[in-house]
């Protein structure tokens, strides 16, 4: 067998280059401490080192929502403390105050004062952000201030009733914020009580306000609880001479009290309720009547043989008899609104109570329903298209003027069990300010101070159970972090007997390799230096 030039140079350099290839792949081994450089080297190996350093990796970004979470949730605890102290405090003063028989009016003065300064701290308190700048009491909307004032002593509350979460582990995940409305809005009171606040839809500018109100008579407030209250203002022309006024309804719509006069800041007492509204509300517009005008009137005699005529309005329908002599205008508008029988058993003694029941007015010019809705004449006949001196056969006639009214603004007073610590407090200050030196009034400030105290009592209770959870949390936290850390250990444990490198080994296998590679180059030289010249 012969062996050429070019072969000897390609088994030279095969074999040199895995040679260096393996020194190579071994000091790097060295220099990465790692036995596993691609999958190429170990394909179990290397799936079980992509699985663990995903674990790792997982851990390591629960670890840090457990210090998020952490944080948001202590300072979440520290806001709630804070709470609780300014609640205490408000204890003193409400126990201070309910001294009425020494306090005077300007003592009540110099103790709301600090009340309303405390106000300002709740607010800021129940607005508290988190690292991240995330409203901690608003729920799921943590871009959303959750607290603020509407005026008149009221307070809003825009966030949501949820709570943000944050994974921990594989399986777990622990809230990071909680609702404003569940921890300082939802309180338990120690009586019925009702809360105010103006409708969305109302239009004055700028705003008219209602205030935080007050219960004066309990015991007529139990009566007519767990109604709704609700105060409309209409249009200066619904009484004479026109002037501003309201009606307050019910929930299911009956009028309690019907064009009362308004006057800006006087008090509205009502089912031992009361509230003050302050500002121009809109008044909204009056009603324009629909009327049916009588035209020329045909004398016609119904007395032998009565006739009938059908008044609808707004879908409801009326028949109303005409069984007397009709000369004239006056005659038809006196038939119309008869409350007897000229013809024996014709039914016309019920035309005014017809009349009514549709909201109907007539008088000598015609036929009106003051509430704008419009009103159709028809079923009649010719004769009574010539008494009445328009159409009311078949489809008859139909008004086409009227217009409703349009409503003003309005304020509801909304029944529950419930009272939030802001109201609380502002129902304080308010009764406060508003106290006189007479019996009745310190009478009437004390049983509020009573209410108060009861209500101070139960937030404090509430937000002490709020504080347990958070405790709850906070120890889940505690022992995650223990868990994890646990976790890290083993798998790294796991890692390194999979990944790392026995460096003694591989120092003894790296100077096999280098002793290979250097026996591959010295043999080329011998080899390549071989020639047949050299022995002629």
């Amino acid at each position: 067998m012969r062996v050429s030039t070019s072969q000897i140079y390609s088994i030279a350099d095969i074999g040199m280059r895995d040679a260096q290839s393996a020194v190579n792949k071994t000091s790097e081994q060295i220099s990465t401490g790692k036995r596993v450089l691609s999958p190429a080297d170990d394909p179990v190996a290397a799936t079980s080192i992509l699985r663990l350093n995903q674990q790792l990796g997982r851990i390591e970004q629960y670890e840090k929502n457990v210090n998020a979470a952490e944080n948001s949730l202590e300072q979440e605890e520290v806001a709630i403390q804070s709470i609780v102290t300014l609640m205490q405090r408000m204890k003193e003063l409400a126990v201070r105050a309910g001294n009425t028989g020494v306090m005077t009016p300007t003592d009540y003065q110099s103790i709301a004062a600090e009340v309303d300064s405390r106000i300002g701290e709740l607010i800021n308190l129940q607005n508290t952000r988190n690292a991240s700048g995330q409203y901690i009491f608003s729920g799921h909307q943590g871009d959303t201030q959750p607290f603020t004032e509407d005026g008149g002593g009221n307070f809003s509350y825009h966030g949501d009733e949820g709570q943000m979460r944050i994974q921990i582990s594989e399986t777990g995940s622990v809230p990071v914020s909680d609702s404003g409305k569940a921890l300082f809005v939802d309180v338990p009171s120690g009586h019925n009580t009702m809360n105010t606040r103006p409708s969305e839809a109302n239009r004055a500018v700028p705003p008219a306000r209602i205030n935080v109100g007050e219960i004066v008579d309990q015991e007529a407030y139990d009566e007519f609880y767990p109604r709704d209250m609700k105060i409309t203002f209409n249009a200066p022309e619904s009484v004479n001479p026109p002037a501003a006024n309201y009606t307050i309804t019910d929930d299911k719509g009956r009028v309690l009290v019907a064009n009362a006069a308004y006057e800006q800041g006087e008090a509205i007492e009502i089912n031992g309720v009361r509230v003050r509204i302050s500002g121009q509300p809109y008044a909204g517009e009056a009603a324009t009547p629909g009327t049916i005008d009588f035209g020329a009137v045909t004398p016609v005699d119904f007395t032998g043989a009565p006739e009938t005529v059908t008044l609808t309005v707004g879908g409801k329908s009326e028949t109303l008899v005409l069984d007397r002599p009709i000369n004239n205008a006056a005659d038809l508008a006196a038939a119309l609104s008869s409350t007897a029988e000229v013809t024996a058993g014709s039914g016309a003694d019920r035309n005014a109570e017809r009349l009514a029941n549709l909201g109907v007015v007539v008088d000598a010019n015609g036929l009106s329903v003051p509430s704008g809705q419009n009103l159709t004449v028809r079923n009649g006949t010719a004769n009574t298209d010539s008494v009445f001196g328009v159409a009311t056969q078949n489809d008859g006639t139909t008004s086409t003027d009227g217009e409703l009214a349009e409503p003003g603004d309005s304020f509801l007073i909304t029944s529950s069990n419930k009272q939030g610590l802001l109201t609380t407090l502002s129902r304080l200050s308010e009764a406060m300010k508003n106290v006189e030196s007479n019996p009745e009034s310190k009478a009437e400030l004390s049983n509020i101070i009573g209410q108060t105290l009861t209500n101070l009592d139960n937030g404090m209770t509430h937000l002490t159970a709020a504080q347990g959870d958070l405790g709850a949390r906070l120890n889940t936290l505690e022992s995650t972090r223990d868990l994890l850390a646990d976790t890290k250990l083993h798998s790294e444990e796991v890692l390194a007997d999979i990944q790392d490198l026995d460096y003694a080994e591989a120092s003894t296998r790296l100077q096999m390799e280098s002793l290979v590679l250097s026996a591959a180059q010295q043999t080329f030289a011998k080899v390549s230096g071989l020639s047949l010249f050299n022995y002629l």
